[in-house]
Formats: structure tokens, sequence, C-alpha cells
């Protein structure tokens, strides 16, 4: 008589095997020693601000990865010699992940569409260019890429050239900022139906196989929620914290918590909030109206312990920006928003310019 069972169905159910005590005490052992590893800006502790993942302890070995900017790559002399230390391990293996040539990569999030996260992104990019620094924007918005249009690239073509480490996709420039998007690889009009595998394979070449020089920094425009693009950025990037992006109401405010959640998973700080489309101007009396709510934006930083780094106003020379290709904040940098970038590029390139004790900024962003 045929069996009627499901073939998914699993006769025995696998069970785990017991913790060895042995690799948790060392494991423990070895996080603790890795806590006396300071990075040197902001003044925490490697294993809190998530450059260290995939640690792994196999018998009298151990192996873990490394994320850095390219300021950084001394730490991982320092850990070899502090892990030498422990009597059992008869060798460690440091591997270095990196964006070659990236001093700091930062990423912009929010936790649903249509808060002005790719704005934000865009202004805070032309903020920090204006004030003398190389800026790269890699635009990891895989399901609507919107950088290309706002820059100005919406119709330009990726080259590719060898390189002795292979071969390597050239950014493109605008207004002095390096882009790549996935906009760019993509028929114009056509949707961007990728899906796990070819996703991710996507996702780790944009982080790995492009040559951006020299850069200061390069801001990552992730995804808005939290799905397979942006965990794949997330664990690939040597990110070293995220800027959130977030409207007033209510309803934008609680989806940026599940956001939150996921960046503590992996040790991301939270570098602060944007609070965008805070309020409007009134055109005679300039009276700000917060015509979608209030106080949304500093809530969410008050839970988190992070500063509310901008309220930008909602301004219809923002939009007119997007659309032609040359941010507000280049055009007019005196408006109400053009300020408002300036003082958050201000204040990243006070807490991530030079190695100096915590300034305000990092100390209240380092809540992970």
């Amino acid at each position: 008589m045929p069996s009627h069972s499901s073939p998914f169905h699993k006769a025995e159910h696998a069970v785990p095997p017991p913790p060895d005590p042995q690799s948790e005490a060392r494991e423990l052992q070895v996080k603790a020693l890795l806590k006396t590893v300071l990075e040197p800006i902001l003044n925490t502790d490697i294993v809190s601000l998530g450059m260290v993942r995939n640690l792994r302890i196999v018998e009298d070995y151990i192996y873990l990865r490394l994320y850095v900017g390219k300021h950084q790559q001394a730490l991982k002399a320092e850990i070899l010699t502090l892990l030498s230390s422990l009597e059992w391990c008869k060798k460690s293996y440091v591997e270095l992940c990196t964006i070659a040539g990236v001093r700091t990569t930062i990423a912009v999030s929010s936790g649903k569409g249509g808060v002005g996260k790719s704005t934000t992104a865009v202004n805070l990019a032309a903020a920090l260019q204006a004030q003398g620094n190389k800026v790269g924007l890699l635009d990891a918005d895989v399901y609507g890429p919107n950088v290309p249009q706002m820059l100005g690239l919406a119709q330009s073509a990726v080259q590719i050239v060898d390189t002795p480490t292979g071969q390597r996709f050239v950014p493109l420039e605008a207004h002095g900022i390096k882009v790549m998007s996935v906009g760019l690889l993509a028929a114009p009009d056509h949707p961007l139906a990728w899906r796990g595998p070819v996703l991710h394979k996507i996702i780790t070449q944009f982080i790995q196989e492009v040559a951006w020089g020299d850069l200061d920094y390069l801001l990552i425009d992730l995804p808005p929620g939290t799905g397979d693009a942006q965990i794949t950025i997330v664990q690939e990037s040597p990110i070293c914290g995220v800027i959130l992006v977030t409207t007033p109401q209510q309803v934008a405010v609680a989806d940026v918590r599940r956001s939150i959640h996921m960046f503590r998973q992996v040790g991301i700080p939270v570098l602060g909030i944007v609070e965008n489309m805070s309020y409007l101007l009134c055109g005679h009396c300039g009276t700000p109206n917060p015509i979608f709510g209030s106080g949304g934006g500093q809530q969410l930083a008050d839970e988190l312990q992070a500063p509310l780094l901008g309220q930008v106003p909602i301004d219809a020379k923002i939009c007119a920006g997007g659309d032609i290709g040359t941010p507000l904040t280049l055009s007019d940098p005196d408006s109400a928003v053009g300020q408002v970038f300036t003082t958050i590029a201000i204040a990243l390139n006070t807490t991530f310019a030079t190695p100096n004790p915590l300034t305000p900024l990092a100390a209240s962003a380092l809540v992970a």
C-alpha cells in the first residue's frame, strides 16, 4: 500500500550536540581579550563595535574576521599578539575584511520606503564633499535605485577595468562624489526582479569589486526594511555606524525600531537619527508647521540614547534638486535644508576625522 506521508517529513529530528564546556570557556576567554582592544577613534572595544565577526575556535586554533577601514588595519597585529598569550592557542587566524582605499563606511537606513532615505544620503554626501572630504556613495537600494537620477547620472554607463586584484567596476563621478548604483547596471524602466542567490552575488560584487580609490567616507544607501539585501550588506561590509532616517509620524518610527534590532544583532552602532519632513515653513511668516506630526525623531533618539542629528524641513526645492540631479545642499547651502546637512557633516567630521577622545556625537552613538 503506497504511503501518502509528506516527502518532506523527517522521521527523525536531528538533535544538536550538547555544548562543549571547554570550547565555551575558551570562546568567553577570547572575547574577553578582544574587548580590551580599543578602536582608536571611537575609543570603544572592537567587539562592541561589531568589528569582530565569525569567531570560531576549533581545538587549539582561533579564527575570526576583522571588519576595518583602511586606517584600522594595524589592529590585526595587535589582536594576533594578544591572542598568542593564550597558553592553549597554537595559532590564530585573523582575516581582514575591508573595502580597499575606504577609511570610514557609514550606512544610511530607514524602516520603510518613502521617508527620504536616498535624499538624505545624497545631500549628506554633498555636504561631506563640500567640507573637503573625498566621498563615495554606493546606492545599494536594489529595489528602488534613485541615486543616479538624483545626481544627474541616470543614463550613464559603467566601465570595468582590469586591476592586479581582478576586474573592478569604475565608479562614476558627479559633483565631486564617486557613485556606484544598481540602477546603472539595469535597463531603464525595467523592474529589478532579482531573487536570493543572484541578489546576494550582485550586492557582494558591489561591496568588493568597485575601484573606489582613496575615500574619506563611503556612504551606503541601504534598501528600506530588514530583508535579505540589507542583512547581506551589513554582514559583508566594514560599516562603522548607521544613520537612521525617519519621519515624525508614529508609523515610520515603529518601522525604524525593527531596523534597530537588526543592527544591534551584528553590533553596529547607531550614530544618530535624521528626521525628514519635520515641518513646513510658512511662506508668509516663517512659522514651522509640523504637518506630519511631531516628536517621532526625538522619541527615537531618546529611546536609543543617540543624538537627533537634524530635522529636515519640507522644501519643494529639495524635490526639484533631486529631479534635475543637483542636490539642494550644493545649489543652496545657505537654505534651511543645506544648513541641516552641513551641521550633520561637521558632526561626523568631528567624530571620525582624528583619533581624539570621545566627542558628544560618538559618546552618545555607541549604544549597540
